[in-house]
């Protein structure tokens, strides 16, 4: 019995898009891996994340302490939600562990918001409906783990429409990324005269 063979039905724009993407390679700093993409959120998803250490830790074994952690997922619709303005989305997920004194910096929030726009802006990137949320957790430890220091961690959630001429030109918007985890990590290279918040330094 002769078995069909199956038929790629995967859309061309969202093809192109991907294989794109998966030319973006790790840095001595940035670890990237693509990862399982949620099928709910889109027909088609591609997924990635992003460790940020400091230099050469991934070469020395698998204990990895991070200064900061993320996801992002790249959504195609064809049939382009009128929310988001565009047949792509890219959500985006980051945590990053920083300076305990900088729990009562009441411009945290809005400065870390910056690092996002800052960074679409500086690749040239398009984009449409950009929301999300900036979240500063404190974490102190009592009784047996009083020992513990106190941790600040700045958690960014953001998501956008890239608006693309050209599918592939997709690896602008994660090269802003990158630039976005590595800023919140503490290790951007900053024009002069400007000072990041620092990242928990190891």
């Amino acid at each position: 019995m002769v078995q069909p063979v199956p038929i790629n039905r995967t859309p061309k724009a969202f093809a192109t898009l991907a294989e794109a993407l998966r030319t973006v390679r790790s840095t001595p700093q940035v670890h990237i891996e693509e990862i399982a993409a949620p099928g709910r959120l889109a027909p088609w998803a591609v997924a990635f994340s992003a460790q940020v250490t400091a230099e050469g830790t991934f070469l020395e074994g698998d204990a990895v302490d991070d200064l900061a952690t993320g996801r992002i997922v790249v959504l195609y619709d064809p049939e382009a939600p009128v929310e988001w303005q565009g047949e792509f989305r890219l959500v985006s997920y980051i945590r990053a562990e920083l300076e305990d004194e900088l729990a009562a910096e009441p411009m945290l929030g809005q400065v870390a918001w910056t690092w996002l726009t800052d960074a679409l802006d500086g690749r040239d990137c398009n984009v449409a409906e950009v929301g999300g949320t900036t979240t500063k957790v404190i974490s102190e430890s009592f009784g047996t783990l009083a020992q513990r220091p106190t941790t600040v961690d700045l958690e960014l959630r953001a998501s956008w429409s890239p608006i693309l001429e050209d599918p592939a030109d997709i690896t602008q918007h994660i090269e802003a990324w990158i630039e976005l985890i590595t800023t919140a990590a503490g290790l951007p290279p900053m024009p002069e005269g400007v000072s990041p918040f620092p990242g928990r330094r190891r």
